[in-house]
C-alpha cells in the first residue's frame, strides 16, 4: 500500500474522518457529535470552535487507530454542511458569534424584505436558488445587523465563511481563505453562470468580495496544512492527540466538495441524467444534468457541482430539511422508539393503511414548497390511532418527500432513470428503501459505504493529487452492497401520494392558526 487520501467529513450532527486507499477501501475513524444549539424556535446554531476541535479530534481518532497511516498520507479532501455560515476575526480566526446553521430559519423576516423581493427573479437567475433562509446571504445580514459588522466588512477585518472555507482557513494556519465552487453556489451570492460572486448581489446583501473565501474549482490546490501544537491544545486536544494531528503538516488540501455534490461524485453519478439521494440529518436529491445548469420552474435548485479540468458538471437538486432528523426526533423527543433499527421492527408488526399522515415541517419547508412558515403536522388521528401509527407516518414521510422532488426532476428534464442511488444512514431500513423503490417504480441501488460524501470528497482529493490517474480509475471503484425493486401497485402509490399532498396543504395552512 503505497498511501492514502485523507477524507475530512464535517456534518451537521458530527464530523468523521476516514482513509481511502488506491483500491477504494473506506476506513473511518471514529467520529466526533457535534452540538446542536436551539436558542429560540426555528433557531439551529453550531460553535465554530467545536467545528474545528471536532475536526482535528476526528482526525486524530483516525490516524489513533489506524497508525500504518502516520506518514502515508497524500492529499487531503474535505467535504461539508453547506449554507451554515460563520463569521470570523480576519487576523485571528477568532469566531465573533455561533455558526448560523444550514436549518436555522431566523432569517425568514429578512427574505420577506421588499428590497430583496423585488429582486427575487433576478437571484434565482443568475445563483439558481429560491431566497430563502437556508441560504448564506441573509445570514451575512443577520450577522451585520445583528453584531453592528458595518465598519469591519469595509475594512476587511470580518470574514464570512461556509464550513469548507473555515476550516481551509484553520487548516492551513490561516494562510488560505477558499471555497469551492459547490459551495460557493450556496452563498446566493454567485453567479453559477460566471462561476464568481456577482457585484450586485454582493450591493444587495452589504458584502464586499474581500469578505468572502476565493472562489476555486473543486479540484484544486486548497493550501498546505499549517498548524502548531499550541493551536491544537488550546482546541481541546492533549498532547498525543496533537502530535498525531501534527503529522500532516505540509500536507496538500486538493479537493474540496459541499456534502452533496460529494456524494454525487462519491456515486458515480458522473453524466447527465444520473441521480442520487442521500438521507442524512436532510435528504438530498441531486441529478446531474451535465455542463449546463438546469433552471427550475417548480422549486428545485441549481449549482454548480464540481469543476475537473475547466469543464463544470452542474446539479439540479431538491433538499428535504427533515429526514433522519425525523427518526432523531422520534427517539429523544417523542421517545416511541429507542433506536434506528426500531423503525424495521414496528414496521414489520404495523397493520398499516392506518390513513395517518405526518409533515415534518420543524424548520418550515424546503423544496418545491419553500415555506419558512409551515409547520409539523401530524393528520388522520382516530381513536384507534396508536404509537406504532405514529411511527409509521413518520418514517413514511422521508420517502413522500423524496418521492415528490424526483418526480418533479423527471418532469424538468424529460428523463427516466431506471434506477437511483442512494446513501446515508436512514437506507440501512430495508422497509424504507423498499418503500422508495415502490413509490418510484424504479430500482434502488444502495452503495457498499453509505458515507458517500467522504467518499466523493477522497476522490476528488485523488484525482486532483495523481493519486488516482483519472476519470476512469474513478468509476472503477464503485460498487453496491444491495438493490430494492418495486412491487406495489401504482394504484396504491398513487393514493399515497395524494393523501400525502393533502397533508402537506394542511402543514402549510397551519401557520395561519
Amino acid at each position: 500500500m503505497s498511501g492514502y487520501i485523507l477524507c475530512i467529513d464535517q456534518g451537521t450532527t458530527s464530523t468523521k474522518a476516514f482513509l481511502l486507499n488506491e483500491e477504494g477501501g473506506l476506513f473511518p475513524g471514529a467520529p466526533v457529535a457535534l452540538t446542536q444549539i436551539y436558542p429560540a424556535p426555528g433557531f439551529v446554531e453550531h460553535d465554530p470552535k467545536e467545528i474545528f476541535f471536532s475536526t482535528v479530534k476526528a482526525i486524530s481518532n483516525l490516524l489513533g487507530e489506524h497508525p500504518e497511516a502516520q506518514g502515508k498520507i497524500e492529499a487531503i479532501g474535505i467535504t461539508n454542511q453547506r449554507e451554515t455560515t460563520i463569521a470570523f476575526d480576519s487576523k485571528t480566526g477568532e469566531p465573533l458569534y455561533n455558526a448560523i446553521v444550514w436549518q436555522c430559519r431566523r432569517t425568514a423576516d429578512i427574505c420577506r424584505r421588499e428590497e430583496l423581493k423585488i429582486r427575487e427573479s433576478e437571484i434565482s437567475k443568475k445563483t439558481g436558488l429560491k431566497l430563502d433562509p437556508y441560504f448564506s446571504a441573509t445570514k451575512m445580514v443577520w450577522f451585520n445587523e445583528t453584531l453592528g459588522l458595518g465598519s469591519r466588512i469595509e475594512d476587511g477585518t470580518v470574514l464570512f465563511g461556509t464550513v469548507d472555507g473555515y476550516l481551509v482557513y484553520k487548516l492551513t494556519g490561516g494562510e488560505s481563505f477558499a471555497s469551492d465552487y459547490s459551495n460557493c453556489s450556496r452563498t446566493m451570492l454567485f453567479d453559477i453562470n460566471t462561476l464568481d460572486y456577482d457585484d450586485g448581489l454582493l450591493e444587495l446583501f452589504g458584502v464586499k468580495r474581500h469578505n468572502l473565501a476565493k472562489p476555486l474549482p473543486s479540484s484544486s490546490d486548497f493550501g498546505e496544512v499549517n498548524l502548531s501544537e499550541e493551536e491544537l491544545i488550546a482546541a481541546g486536544l492533549d498532547e498525543g492527540q496533537a502530535a498525531r494531528v501534527l503529522t500532516l503538516n505540509g500536507i496538500h488540501i486538493t479537493g474540496v466538495m459541499g456534502d452533496q455534490p460529494s456524494a454525487l461524485f462519491g456515486q458515480n453519478a458522473l453524466d447527465r441524467g444520473d441521480a442520487k439521494t442521500t438521507y442524512g440529518t436532510g435528504c438530498f436529491t441531486l441529478m446531474n444534468t451535465g455542463d449546463k445548469p438546469v433552471f427550475s420552474d417548480n422549486g428545485l435548485l441549481c449549482s454548480a457541482a464540481w469543476t475537473i479540468d475547466g469543464i463544470t458538471s452542474y446539479a439540479l437538486e431538491g433538499s428535504v430539511f427533515q429526514g433522519g432528523s425525523v427518526i432523531k426526533w422520534l427517539i429523544e423527543e417523542m421517545h416511541l422508539i429507542d433506536k434506528p433499527s426500531d423503525c424495521d421492527v414496528v414496521a414489520s408488526r404495523a397493520k398499516g393503511g392506518s390513513g395517518v399522515y405526518m409533515i415534518p415541517a420543524f424548520t418550515g419547508l424546503g423544496a418545491p414548497y419553500w415555506d419558512p412558515d409551515a409547520r409539523g403536522t401530524i393528520i388522520g388521528l382516530t381513536r384507534g390511532t396508536n404509537a406504532d401509527d405514529i411511527v409509521m407516518a413518520s418514517i413514511e414521510s422521508i420517502i413522500y418527500q423524496v418521492t415528490e422532488l424526483v418526480q418533479l426532476m423527471a418532469s424538468e428534464t424529460a428523463s427516466n432513470a431506471p434506477a437511483m442511488k442512494v446513501d446515508g444512514g436512514v437506507c440501512g431500513s430495508d422497509y424504507l428503501m423498499q418503500l422508495q423503490s415502490d413509490m418510484l417504480g424504479i430500482r434502488i441501488v444502495r452503495a457498499k459505504t453509505d458515507e458517500m460524501t467522504a467518499m466523493g470528497a477522497g476522490l476528488m482529493a485523488g484525482l486532483t493529487s495523481g493519486f488516482f490517474a483519472d476519470l476512469d480509475k474513478v468509476r472503477s471503484l464503485y460498487a453496491s452492497r444491495k438493490e430494492y425493486e418495486p412491487k406495489m401497485p401504482r394504484e396504491e402509490v398513487a393514493a399515497r401520494m395524494e393523501g400525502y399532498k393533502k397533508a402537506v396543504a394542511t402543514a402549510i395552512a397551519s401557520k395561519d392558526l
